[in-house]
């Protein structure tokens, strides 16, 4: 039991082709629903790896990689079937790689890393999912308003943009801190 949560996180992984797969196809609502599935999956895993103490350093990477698998891979999706605008793609794809990038030179100069996101990231995901399943359940259904569609774009490009911002300033303080210490 106490590699469930990395079971479902491989799930998760796994589910990212499939879905790609039926956005491109146009098959949106068996698109949604998949989608839904997985958002459930991560949702459950992490509630089981603090619940019970199921953590595990292979979860802490496996985790994060598979959430920005599903989101850039749906969003790049999304940008091709002309329900997401590309500078969008593009922004949520460039702070995906700033923080992977900043990560990397933080730990090859210092020798160590702690990766945990901060309260910009957790709601710059929260909405870029809530994006994608607006503009899905769009895409299946016709339920989302033009003006609300818009409304979610803006939002996630400023909080996608703050986010990013925020990272890269953790990024240097850390390394500050570290380079002041003896």
């Amino acid at each position: 039991m106490r590699h469930l949560p990395n079971l479902l996180t491989g799930v998760r992984l796994l589910l990212v082709v499939p879905i790609a797969w039926l956005v491109i196809d146009g098959a949106y609502q068996p698109a949604l629903g998949l989608f839904v599935i997985a958002g459930l999956s991560d949702a459950l895993d992490g509630f089981l790896a603090r619940r019970f103490g199921w953590g595990s350093s292979l979860g802490a990477v496996l985790d994060p990689l598979a959430d920005k698998a599903l989101l850039v891979v749906i969003y790049l999706c999304l940008t091709v079937g002309g329900w997401i605008p590309a500078w969008l793609a593009t922004l949520v794809l460039l702070r995906d790689v700033v923080i992977v990038l900043g990560a990397a030179c933080y730990r090859l100069v210092t020798g160590s890393l702690e990766m945990r996101p901060s309260i910009f990231g957790k709601l710059s995901t929260l909405l870029q999912l809530a994006l994608v399943a607006g503009v899905m359940a769009d895409a299946a259904f016709g339920v989302l308003p033009a003006a609300l569609h818009l409304v979610l774009i803006t939002v996630v490009a400023v909080m996608t943009a703050i986010s990013g911002l925020h990272y890269v300033l953790r990024w240097t303080l850390a390394y500050r801190s570290f380079k002041a210490c003896p």
